[in-house]
């Protein structure tokens, strides 16, 4: 079977499917994205320009679908000029608009997108934190976000989301086209290592200090940086033998900070915000994926925040090595984390009360190992890559027969 996956990016959701796909027998892999073309693990890659595009005069709140239906063109284009390109599935990441027009060219191909998020303009991540208010025009744009997703959501055979809390955000309506498959965890390449020299960009640990990571793409209030920091602050005021090891990019993912603040980064304006001794923390960049595994091997806690949102990676990650996790009391985080059997849950806006359930771990990591070998136990079983992808043949399968589209599930 030839599955065309369709992304913005290379690898993104996608690669690693795609990777383990093209090694099994009988199976082809072509990836359409707007990075190099040529031959990655087995996958054919194609590259892709948009076309057209919002302009400065275009409506705030249409500039989505019309950079949603560039990018659409262009995939179309693209696709156009390979004509020994004959898919059997086409999988694409709804939201970007990608495989919108593919039907044009391969009318009896059927199409499964993977539906990530439905915004909402309320009781959602824009409203979930008030002192960071959106403007009028952002309630406004986040009705409008939905359209080529609504689009994508009656165009296509049918859809995946990879947990039931994002699936539980899609309208009611359309939901039964939405089935729910995590995209799997590597689980042989993130697992707790032993052994690992305690040295962390340069700086060498000691035995006796503690080492608490934070993991984000991105230094945002979406995910949670600010609080993040200030419950560091309390942590190493009555715990001092610590080290925050910080892991990502000093620039905003998601969300507008950027409306908020004075300062070029959002780190930069939490920092002002209070007197930080930056002598505890080592803010390391984006990591390769092995320097990750080997930092979340000798976390003695490990601190995730998120407001109502996409759920990241980077804690299923950390669940598979092991880690013992402190997190949000959030709905997208309570559906891996169950308090105090996976790991340990706190109020999001609580700094006081995330630094006191920290330090009562760092006073004894050992007495709290077990929440982290029942996180990765429960990755192993439910999230792990061996265990998601078996049942995402399945389901790509089951669109390939005529009739109706498949009965959609969520577990």
């Amino acid at each position: 079977m030839h599955v065309l996956f369709v992304h913005q990016n290379f690898p993104a959701q996608f690669g690693h499917i795609a990777r383990h796909l093209a090694r099994r027998p009988g199976w082809t892999c072509s990836f359409v994205s707007q990075t190099e073309p040529g031959e990655s693990h087995g996958i054919h890659k194609i590259r892709y320009a948009p076309v057209g595009g919002a302009r400065a005069e275009t409506h705030y709140c249409s500039r989505t679908f019309e950079n949603a239906i560039a990018h659409a063109h262009g995939v179309f284009e693209a696709c156009k000029a390979q004509p020994g390109l004959r898919p059997d599935l086409i999988v694409g990441h709804s939201g970007f608009g990608s495989t919108l027009f593919l039907p044009e060219l391969y009318p009896k191909t059927p199409v499964v997108n993977y539906f990530e998020y439905f915004y909402h303009s309320h009781q959602s991540d824009m409203d979930f934190r008030p002192e960071f208010p959106p403007a009028e025009i952002d309630f406004l744009r986040a009705r409008a976000r939905n359209a080529m997703i609504l689009l994508d959501l009656t165009n296509c055979r049918s859809g995946y989301s990879p947990t039931v809390y994002q699936r539980s955000l899609f309208p009611v309506e359309l939901r039964h086209k939405i089935a729910v498959v995590f995209d799997g965890i590597e689980t042989d390449i993130f697992r707790r290592l032993d052994g690992i020299p305690r040295r962390i960009a340069g700086r060498e640990i000691g035995p006796s200090t503690r080492i608490v990571t934070y993991v984000s793409r991105g230094f945002e209030s979406m995910r949670g940086f600010d609080i993040f920091m200030k419950a560091a602050k309390r942590i190493y005021q009555r715990f001092p033998d610590v080290v925050f090891v910080v892991v990502g990019s000093d620039r905003i993912c998601y969300g507008g900070d950027e409306k908020h603040i004075r300062h070029k980064t959002f780190r930069e304006h939490v920092l002002a915000q209070d007197d930080y001794d930056l002598s505890r923390f080592l803010f390391t960049g984006l990591v390769p994926t092995q320097t990750l595994v080997e930092l979340l091997s000798l976390s003695d806690l490990h601190i995730y925040l998120t407001v109502p949102f996409v759920l990241s990676w980077s804690l299923v990650d950390a669940m598979a090595c092991g880690c013992t996790i402190l997190a949000s009391d959030t709905p997208p985080v309570r559906e891996m984390i169950q308090h105090e059997r996976t790991g340990l849950l706190s109020d999001f806006f609580d700094a006081e009360s995330l630094a006191d359930r920290a330090v009562g771990v760092l006073r004894d990591p050992e007495a709290a190992r077990h929440l982290g070998r029942e996180a990765a136990e429960l990755v192993q079983r439910r999230y792990a890559l061996d265990i998601t992808l078996p049942e995402l043949i399945r389901w790509f399968e089951s669109n390939l027969t005529s009739g109706e589209p498949p009965v959609s599930y969520a577990p």
